[in-house]
């Protein structure tokens, strides 16, 4: 790690921390040639396997945009989309896999969605699961109606 102040390559790590989350270190470093600290923080790398085969970063943004285009029209605000972005992606982390399937992240959705608003998890469903007709509809809505029971 370079030093930001004189840019010496070698510098020592002072102290060594967890984030809240869990999911980063917080590094306090020094160098030694002038004296200075700085803070680093490392995260890993969470990728996705497309169905396509290429593999991307995770984007949490790419996440609250599609569960956006399904809540649209209803009373949803901006916070309860970034907090189910969030319980997404902690989701996906908390299983200690390094790469995700872009059909796990689908699965992901679906339940945070469901309790945050009935319609738009149907309309999410409908494309995520590639609903036929209105047999399909017809059959998530009599699991919703059951689980109300």
């Amino acid at each position: 790690m370079h030093c930001p102040f004189c840019q010496n390559p070698d510098t020592k790590v002072v102290d060594t921390r967890i984030s809240e989350d869990g999911h980063a270190i917080r590094r306090r470093r020094e160098c030694p040639k002038c004296g200075k600290r700085f803070t680093t923080v490392e995260t890993t790398m969470l990728l996705v396997t497309k169905r396509s085969g290429s593999i991307e970063p995770f984007d949490r943004e790419k996440v609250i945009n599609g569960v956006r285009k399904a809540c649209q029209g209803r009373p949803i605000d901006e916070d309860a989309l970034k907090l189910l972005g969030q319980r997404v992606e902690e989701d996906l982390r908390s299983q200690g896999l390094a790469q995700v399937k872009s059909e796990d992240i689908g699965k992901a959705i679906l339940t945070p969605l469901r309790e945050l608003d009935e319609v738009a998890y149907l309309r999410f469903a409908s494309v995520y699961q590639n609903f036929d007709g209105l047999a399909d509809f017809e059959n998530a809505i009599e699991e919703l109606k059951s689980d109300h029971a």
